[in-house]
């Protein structure tokens, strides 16, 4: 079974990404289903799946049955492209392509799902600091920083929520270095979060910008250590 999805999965990965020129996207955005590059596109699909599963006619079946879904999934992606954003569009559509592998590797190998693994304690454990490291944490460093403020600083400088997500990141990867007794690892993060910000600082007309990102730094890895440490003692609990 698991070589089945392999091959399902990297004839997708070929066929969607891979092997399908950008100007192949222009044309089938332009003229949907007119356009000569989606039937391209499918035919390169098949080319990868049969290729893959070595030309073996008993998945023949399965192979239409991706092909035919592709080729409508694709079509409705085309026209909801100027009514969703782009980001969902792409997400919703990947998910519809790997449903219906999942499908198909169902149809000649059934398996089971189980989920109780989920709700086990180290699983939860694992879910609740990932939790705390995104979305409590960054709520906690706003009410704590909320003290300070930088009028020099302006919203349109920045990306939307950029420094958001970069602390969300930064707190996920300390995390994980923690995890994997990287320690060393946290290091190097810390030095090239410190060169990338030096451009920044080196500008600053004083020293406020400066110690609020240093308040800032310390404040997300030491959040994101206490809960690393705090994962790895009660992981062996």
């Amino acid at each position: 079974m698991i070589s089945l999805v392999l091959k399902l999965l990297l004839a997708h990965i070929l066929g969607d990404f891979v092997l399908q020129p950008d100007h192949w996207v222009e044309k089938k955005r332009k003229k949907k289903h007119k356009s000569a590059a989606l039937y391209l596109h499918l035919g390169i699909h098949a080319l990868a799946l049969f290729v893959l599963l070595q030309f073996d006619l008993t998945y023949l079946i399965g192979i239409g049955v991706i092909l035919v879904t592709h080729f409508f999934i694709d079509l409705l992606k085309l026209t909801l492209e100027n009514r969703m954003h782009k980001g969902w569009l792409f997400v919703l559509d990947q998910l519809a392509h790997l449903l219906v592998i999942l499908l198909v590797v169902y149809a000649y190998h059934p398996f089971t799902i189980d989920l109780n693994p989920l709700f086990e304690p180290s699983s939860l454990l694992l879910i609740f600091a990932v939790l705390f490291l995104t979305s409590v944490s960054g709520i906690l460093m706003r009410l704590l920083m909320s003290r300070w403020e930088l009028p020099e600083d302006s919203a349109e400088d920045s990306l939307p929520k950029a420094g958001k997500y970069i602390g969300m990141l930064e707190r996920l990867f300390v995390f994980t270095f923690i995890v994997l007794q990287q320690w060393a690892a946290i290091g190097w993060l810390i030095a090239a979060k410190s060169i990338l910000r030096f451009s920044d600082l080196s500008r600053a007309k004083d020293r406020k910008l400066t110690e609020y990102v240093l308040i800032g730094t310390l404040l997300s890895f030491g959040l994101a250590i206490g809960a690393g440490l705090l994962y790895l003692l009660l992981h062996k609990i």
